[in-house]
């Protein structure tokens, strides 16, 4: 796991490149709360918008996710203590203004970030 990209995924890059080129900024791995150690993968500060991009195995992706035979005892407590987190993280956030939107690495690049743009742009034309 230790060698597993915590960053800079492939996911990542090609959404974060899609949004460039859609004229957005934003901040890369960041933290959002004080207090809380877990980070967005884009940050969209002014519009209070964060972006988490799920990889299909870690977060128990419903289309694609799977389950490991080996010790599988194990990676069911590891893998639901993932969606757990996600789903408290989530929660914490909203609770504080934020408007969470989650991608899995699997979606269509260009697709994901039309959803993600019109959020920021609508979120930005509130304020």
């Amino acid at each position: 796991m230790r060698s597993t990209k915590q960053r800079d995924t492939a996911a990542e890059l090609a959404l974060r490149r899609c949004l460039h080129a859609k004229g957005l900024r934003y901040r890369v791995n960041r933290g959002v709360l004080p207090g809380m150690t877990r980070k967005a993968d884009l940050l969209f500060a002014a519009a209070r918008v964060v972006v988490f991009v799920d990889g299909c195995f870690w977060h128990c992706c419903p289309v694609h996710g799977t389950w490991p035979k080996a010790n599988s005892a194990w990676w069911a407590a590891k893998l639901r203590g993932n969606e757990q987190r996600d789903r408290d993280t989530d929660r914490r956030l909203r609770e504080a203004g934020w408007r969470v939107e989650r991608v899995w690495e699997h979606e269509v690049p260009a697709k994901a970030a039309a959803r993600i743009s019109s959020v920021v742009r609508v979120r930005l034309r509130r304020i």
